[in-house]
């Protein structure tokens, strides 16, 4: 097997601002796994955040070169068993490396990712389209610029409810919140009320990750679904969201890829927790992957190669929020 590693730097059609930070352009790692005349890819962002950048992903998988390419043909979940343990500290290149070996084992086997997990797409939930942070006439320019059933708008402002009261003005679509750790307890349980009445659907992430006693008054007196997206990151977390929120989002950068990520949903479902995938600002390499877990899903954001002022690879589309899949195998991406 041969390890091909890719670096760009996606432009934005817009400047993208959350309660943390605002980018233009998004540094990304692309993997692509060649062997016996098939390819695979993968793909992961960087973070600053989670003080992950490309060159350290590099890195991270040059190390390992002679490991990956003397792998045979084990299945998805041995493969990510056996780096697990060389990148436990960078699980965005691990993510990157898993959706590049999911996509090519299942396009050996001559089979749709999805197919090759025996998942049917009849039911597959919508994906909303973001709205960063800006100016009031800036975010409703965006709504108007792209019509979409469902938004999720960036919070954590002090303007947040009369931000929402103005969009409203201009749509009949579900709102989705998302505060990305900038609200406190008061402040969530308070905006919950009002934002009910303004037909939004669930509050993403609303207060700091680590803050579980905050997180747990806000799940017993939130009129609104708590969705956690900072306090659910590897598979270990989504047990201590029960009973603190209502739902996880599962970031397949975050977990180590798509075989952790689909481990995560299945502990969700078990513990009757709504689930949801999102996305970091992919290209359509990172969205392709994601879009194969819908069938699993009871919401999912996997809008990021919408964002993008020009993609890299061809593979899933999506209109008005709704996916549609690739003719080809596996994820079915092509590289542009």
């Amino acid at each position: 097997m041969k390890l091909i590693l890719r670096e760009y730097n996606l432009k934005l059609k817009h400047t993208f601002t959350i309660s943390r930070e605002s980018i233009d352009f998004q540094p990304s790692l692309i993997v692509e796994l060649q062997s016996d005349g098939f390819s695979g890819f993968g793909e992961a962002t960087s973070n600053p955040y989670y003080k992950t950048t490309v060159p350290m992903m590099m890195q991270d998988l040059e190390k390992i070169r002679s490991i990956i390419e003397n792998t045979g043909d084990e299945t998805p979940d041995v493969f990510w068993a056996k780096i697990h343990p060389y990148l436990k500290e960078d699980m965005f290149a691990l993510c990157a490396l898993d959706l590049a070996y999911n996509d090519l084992y299942a396009r050996k086997k001559g089979k749709k990712l999805y197919e090759l997990w025996n998942y049917t797409t009849e039911r597959n939930p919508l994906t909303d389209y973001t709205i960063g942070i800006a100016s009031i006439e800036k975010m409703v320019s965006k709504m108007q610029e792209l019509p979409w059933p469902i938004y999720k708008i960036k919070l954590g402002t002090k303007e947040d409810i009369a931000i929402i009261k103005e969009l409203r003005k201009h749509t009949d679509a579900i709102f989705r919140i998302d505060a990305n750790c900038g609200w406190g307890v008061e402040e969530t349980i308070n905006n919950a009320i009002e934002l009910k009445k303004l037909g939004v659907e669930f509050l993403e992430q609303p207060m700091k990750a680590d803050n579980w006693e905050a997180h747990k008054e806000v799940f017993k007196h939130s009129v609104l679904p708590i969705i956690a997206d900072e306090s659910c990151i590897i598979e270990e977390d989504v047990a201590k969201c029960h009973n603190h929120f209502h739902g996880v989002n599962v970031k397949l950068v975050k977990c180590g890829g798509l075989t952790p990520g689909k481990r995560m949903i299945e502990e969700a479902k078990k513990l009757g927790l709504k689930t949801m995938v999102g996305c970091m600002t992919e290209s359509t390499v990172g969205i392709s992957a994601i879009a194969h877990l819908l069938p699993q899903l009871d919401y999912v954001d996997m809008d990021g190669a919408l964002l993008l002022a020009q993609d890299i690879a061809t593979g899933v589309t999506i209109k008005n929020g709704a996916v549609s899949y690739s003719e080809l195998n596996g994820t079915g991406v092509t590289l542009l």
